[in-house]
């Protein structure tokens, strides 16, 4: 196998001890660490030596990931396709917006949640992403747009690619903790969303670390008997425990909290439904974005007309719920959420 070990995931003050322990001088150090958060390969910073470069390939793959295919759509949302080093496939996607670039990142090879109305399940989980492989994509699609770390062309960044974060809650940690650092490409917390199904105990963890990051829980359902239908994680914890860690969460941090809520024709999409969401919801500073479900084939889920998703929206703004339905982007490409998925393999 590929050497998996990745540069990346090392601060500056880690290159530096790194640098000290091959007898290099500490300016050296942040030659390195400014090249590799360019998304440079080792074997591309040109300022420092052959002598230097061979010492770190023999300890660290040259680039965590790779391009393997570029897709375009219709409304300019782009899909990458990226190559790890050990031939997996994972899935990113930038989306253009007003405000700036958002980039959707992949936290594991796969995932073992069993979402019902998810593509990137349907596998299983291969493994975990190291906290430099989520940045690499970061990295890797900033360089592709033509940005550096002065002039970023990736602003935001979610959290909702394939995986589920709070699966991989050090990795991903540490990548909050780098992707926003001064010292490299310092994107803010404020403009990074975490999204999980509902891992309860990690989400009272990640409270109690204070980061400034936007919570979005996937709920999809008002009451646990529906939930468990379509969510597996369900039947570890209830949206009521679900709800004590969220409250806690926006207590620790006071940053709002998203849900997400996925419209599937018939299932989870009438006005009881969103009667019943308005009341759980209630007391608890939110806002629920209705996403109508988008298609999967091997899942045989329909997703609702928009039609009937802006009704749902306002039986929910009627009882004094914040509600959006969010603009589907990059669903020709297989992009939009709950569509990412590994279908190309390493041949």
């Amino acid at each position: 196998m590929n050497n998996l070990n990745t540069l990346l995931d090392l601060s500056l003050a880690e290159v530096e001890e790194l640098c000290q322990e091959l007898g290099e001088p500490k300016f050296r150090a942040k030659q390195l660490f400014e090249g590799i958060t360019q998304g440079k390969a080792i074997s591309e910073i040109s300022n420092i030596g052959t002598g230097l470069k061979q010492k770190l390939l023999q300890r660290f793959c040259d680039a965590p990931i790779k391009l393997h295919t570029k897709l375009v759509g219709k409304d300019g949302t782009v899909k990458y396709v990226y190559e790890l080093a050990d031939g997996n496939i994972i899935e990113g996607v930038y989306m253009s917006y007003k405000y700036g670039n958002t980039l959707c990142v992949s936290t594991q090879v796969g995932c073992r949640m069993g979402c019902k109305f998810c593509a990137s399940t349907l596998g299983g989980l291969v493994r975990n992403l190291s906290a430099g492989e989520i940045l690499a994509q970061v990295l890797f699609v900033n360089r592709d747009n033509g940005g550096d770390l002065k002039n970023r062309k990736v602003t935001n960044i979610v959290l909702m690619g394939s995986g589920e974060p709070l699966d991989n809650f050090d990795n991903v940690v540490k990548f909050l903790n780098l992707v926003s650092s001064e010292q490299g490409i310092n994107i803010s917390q404020r403009n990074i969303s975490l999204s999980t199904c509902g891992l309860v105990d990690k989400i009272n963890q990640l409270a109690d670390l204070n980061l400034q990051i936007t919570l979005t829980i996937s709920l999809h359902a008002p009451n646990d008997e529906l939930r468990k239908t379509i969510m597996p994680i369900a039947n570890r914890y209830g949206i009521n425990e679900l709800l004590a860690s969220v409250k806690h969460y926006f207590n620790k941090t006071k940053r709002r909290i998203v849900f997400e809520y996925s419209l599937i024709d018939g299932k989870n999409d009438s006005f009881e439904c969103a009667d019943e969401l308005s009341k759980i919801l209630k007391g608890v500073v939110c806002h629920v974005n209705l996403i109508p479900l988008n298609k999967v084939d091997e899942r045989g889920l329909v997703g609702t007309n928009r039609k009937k998703a802006y009704a749902f929206m306002d039986r929910l703004t009627q009882n004094g719920i914040s509600a959006t339905v969010r603009r589907t982007m990059g669903a020709d490409i297989e992009g939009a959420c709950g569509q990412l998925r590994a279908k190309i393999l390493k041949g």
